[in-house]
């Protein structure tokens, strides 16, 4: 119970919000055709660690809701991006899904 507190009063602290990173592979393809990006996995992860890798990101960002693909792809630190969310301080999230539930 202490646990779900201190994360609900991470999320909600005041003048920062969630950031919705949960598009699914179809979805971001359309966003990556309309820029003339190839749609693969690594051009998904390479945009993902651009997101979550920007300086500013935490000042103003307290979640992030990721897509169950995310979970398995790294930043370019190595780490996983619910591992480095953590570790700039933003608590990951994910978008329920009814191939991980």
């Amino acid at each position: 119970k202490a646990d779900l507190a201190a994360i609900a009063n991470k999320i909600g602290t005041p003048g920062k919000g969630l950031l919705a990173c949960d598009e699914s592979a179809g979805t971001i393809g359309l966003r990556f055709a309309d820029v003339g990006a190839e749609n693969t996995e690594e051009n998904r992860r390479y945009y993902r660690n651009l997101l979550f890798s920007m300086e500013t990101l935490p000042t103003y960002i307290s979640g992030v809701i990721l897509d169950p693909e995310t979970l398995y792809q790294s930043a370019d630190t190595g780490a996983s991006f619910p591992e480095y969310l953590q570790s700039r301080n933003i608590v990951p999230g994910i978008k329920p899904h009814l191939k991980v539930c």
